[in-house]
């Protein structure tokens, strides 16, 4: 069973008190699944979620903006797909080539703070051109921004009048928030991304 393995750390984490961050994190975890099956934290700011290939792209995006605009934190994150072949009762004593992908890949992140690896070279090399390239809107989030981007993705059925509804604000507003986070290029390259996982 091919699976993704997304491992993460919170950037600068040590300047703000742990329990200022925390809850926000569990509370993102936690909609992604159940830990420790499927998530756990350690090493205090560092998590391992097990997620489907396809959704990968998606869920390290909403984690991103939600963590952004509720603690003001980014992420490192790194994105492996493989296979697991030893099913622990906790994700991190799991084990198969999705965690070794995963892991290595965290271990390569350097300037980037997004990056996959998969057995396709090709497909990475692409995929991570185009998470560089990204990020040049994603890693400069204001909180309000992050805040709407990630509202946004995990509500796509509401229409610009509905989300300006909800933030009590215009829809022009929203027009230009939208725009300026980059929203657009972003669903685009998440569908990008969700149409190659599903062709492997």
């Amino acid at each position: 069973m091919t699976i993704a393995i997304i491992t993460a750390d919170l950037v600068n984490s040590r300047a703000q008190q742990p329990q200022l961050w925390m809850t926000h994190l569990k509370t993102i975890l936690n909609s992604f699944g159940s830990t420790p099956k499927n998530w756990e934290i350690y090493r205090g700011d560092s998590f391992q979620l097990e997620i489907e290939p396809q959704r990968a792209l998606y869920t390290a995006i909403v984690i991103k903006a939600y963590l952004k605009y509720t603690a003001n934190l980014d992420l490192r994150i790194a994105i492996g797909i493989g296979d697991k072949t030893y099913n622990s009762d906790t994700i991190t004593s799991s084990n198969g080539t999705a965690f070794i992908n995963s892991g290595t890949c965290f271990e390569s992140l350097k300037k980037n703070l997004l990056a996959i690896k998969t057995a396709h070279i090709d497909l990475d090399n692409t995929l991570n051109l185009m998470f560089y390239l990204a990020s040049f809107t994603f890693n400069n989030w204001t909180q309000t921004t992050a805040q709407l981007i990630a509202y946004t993705l995990t509500h796509p059925n509401k229409n610009q009048k509905q989300l300006a509804s909800h933030f009590e604000t215009t829809q022009g507003n929203i027009s230009q928030s939208l725009k300026r986070g980059g929203y657009d290029e972003l669903k685009a390259l998440i569908q990008y991304y969700e149409s190659k996982l599903k062709a492997i």
